[in-house]
């Protein structure tokens, strides 16, 4: 096997490989989970049942904001904000 046929031969085989990886099913960004650091902000987004995501943002001292974004009209709208306490019944 001379150099001209082998690497004819690795160029084949990695343009199979690339063609297949092509055809393999993508995994979807999810991020319904929060992030464990608590000296800062943590934001949550959860898809909505009517169009758009709710985004709840909890900062350290226990405050909690949902707002709420439509996809129609690109707006993002305040629905509720609390104390996680009185949200979680904590006494």
């Amino acid at each position: 096997m001379d150099r001209k046929t082998f690497s004819i031969a690795v160029l084949s085989l990695t343009a199979i490989v690339l063609t297949l990886v092509c055809f393999m099913p993508v995994k979807q960004a999810n991020a319904q989970f929060a992030v464990k650091d608590l000296s800062r902000f943590q934001m949550i987004t959860v898809p909505s049942q009517r169009s758009g995501s709710i985004v709840y943002l909890i900062d350290p001292q226990g405050k909690i904001l949902v707002m709420s974004f439509d996809m129609q009209q690109k707006v993002m709208k305040p629905v509720a904000g609390s104390d996680l306490d009185r949200v979680f019944n904590v006494k």
